[in-house]
């Protein structure tokens, strides 16, 4: 046999025998995969989001319509979570609700991004008086707490479902667009970089084909570890009747509702809370398990 043919043969054995490797997606999701927990947070919070999106489908009743007849009826057959003040079936309302209340976390985050992703790339790579421009605005809105100035921004432009996500993505933006910043800081003065700017790229070019897509994890992680805290937020600011306006049902509107009947009518309050409270826990430990398959400490454990 040749020599030729027989260390072409000893290649072909050696690279057929080499272990396949994974790139770092596949191996994140590999990690995402072995964390049962949460993937069953990300189940229920997928099974949240089909039932509210399917809530003209599933929804018994008319959420909105009133039946005084029947107010304030205890959970039965024909009213499994009861009705409210208004004779208006809890169960409808729920469904109705986890509309506005996960559309209000979702959107804010998505207009976080939209708005702090721009300004946290500008600011770590251009730097100079912009830079410090952009930190002193964020610096500002960070001066007060998160929810006083959602109440004071609300408050100004009047209330409702679209300000209530303007107010969340605005006092979140600082979040967003410092740890961007950060990111690119690090990696700014990289080799690939430095090469990309030899070829004659200008700043967006460098920015978005170069910078952007290696910051792409830090942003995923906040975003998917902010979306619970929107939620909350909007709920709070429609708790105190600044977000989603009646007859709109809303989880936080409806805690509100049954405040005055918590005594008489327990399961005005409880059924939100308990939505709530899902929704706020699974987004959570999905969020904890996006971070730590995303986390590069972690990419010499076993996958």
């Amino acid at each position: 046999m040749p020599t030729s043919t027989l260390e072409s043969d000893i290649t072909k054995i050696e690279l057929k025998d080499r272990p396949v490797e994974k790139s770092p997606i596949q191996l994140a999701m590999s990690r995402f995969g072995h964390n049962r927990l949460a993937i069953a947070a990300l189940i229920l919070l997928a099974f949240l989001i089909v039932i509210s999106v399917a809530a003209p489908l599933l929804a018994p009743y008319n959420p909105i319509k009133r039946n005084i007849a029947d107010r304030l009826h205890a959970p039965s057959l024909q009213y499994i979570l009861g009705t409210d003040a208004l004779g208006r079936d809890s169960l409808s309302r729920i469904i109705y609700g986890g509309r506005v209340s996960l559309w209000v976390g979702l959107a804010s985050v998505v207009l976080s991004l939209v708005l702090g992703v721009p300004l946290g790339l500008i600011a770590g790579y251009l730097g100079g008086l912009l830079d410090g421009a952009i930190m002193r605005v964020m610096d500002l809105i960070l001066a007060f707490p998160g929810i006083i100035f959602a109440i004071w921004l609300v408050s100004m432009i009047g209330p409702g479902v679209n300000q209530v996500i303007l107010a969340n993505a605005l006092f979140s933006l600082p979040e967003y667009s410092r740890v961007i910043r950060g990111s690119v800081l690090t990696i700014k003065d990289a080799d690939y970089v430095s090469a990309s700017r030899a070829l004659g790229c200008n700043s967006f070019q460098v920015m978005w084909r170069h910078i952007f897509p290696n910051v792409l994890a830090p942003i995923i992680v906040i975003s998917s570890l902010s979306i619970s805290g929107a939620i909350l937020a909007g709920a709070s600011l429609s708790f105190l009747g600044l977000g989603a306006q009646p007859p709109t049902p809303e989880w936080g509107a409806m805690l509100a509702d049954g405040r005055p009947y918590i005594r008489t009518a327990w399961w005005l309050a409880l059924f939100p809370g308990i939505m709530l409270t899902l929704v706020v826990l699974a987004s959570n430990i999905a969020g904890d398990g996006l971070r730590d398959a995303l986390d590069p400490r972690a990419s010499t454990k076993r996958a």
